[in-house]
């Protein structure tokens, strides 16, 4: 079985979807409206929604014949805390970097 973190991870890793989900940041959508801006099928986005939904970073509902998408934040907040430990390891080597480069350059001054 494959972890949560890994199936987020994995759906976020195709821009078709990083864009969707960019979309549904803006409210709500059909999958025609989803659809417009891409020069792929329906079905193909569907497949795609699939995959988000999957991964918990959509909820669907059917309102008659429509069916819209939402973003479910949840999801992304548990990548962003993974990647968040990362963020401040590169942060605290860069300011070391950063520190010993000024210290070269004063050193040639």
């Amino acid at each position: 079985m494959t972890d949560r973190l890994s199936v987020i991870f994995a759906a976020l890793a195709d821009p078709t979807r990083r864009a969707i989900l960019a979309r549904l940041a803006e409210g709500e959508a059909t999958v025609t409206e989803l659809a417009e801006p891409f020069d792929i099928s329906l079905p193909a986005i569907s497949r795609h929604l699939k995959v988000l939904e999957n991964a918990g970073l959509i909820s669907r509902s059917r309102s008659a014949q429509w069916r819209s998408s939402r973003l479910e934040a949840g999801p992304l907040r548990e990548a962003t805390a993974w990647m968040e430990r990362y963020r401040r390891f590169w942060d605290d080597n860069f300011s070391r970097l950063d520190a010993h480069l000024k210290r070269l350059q004063e050193e040639k001054s």
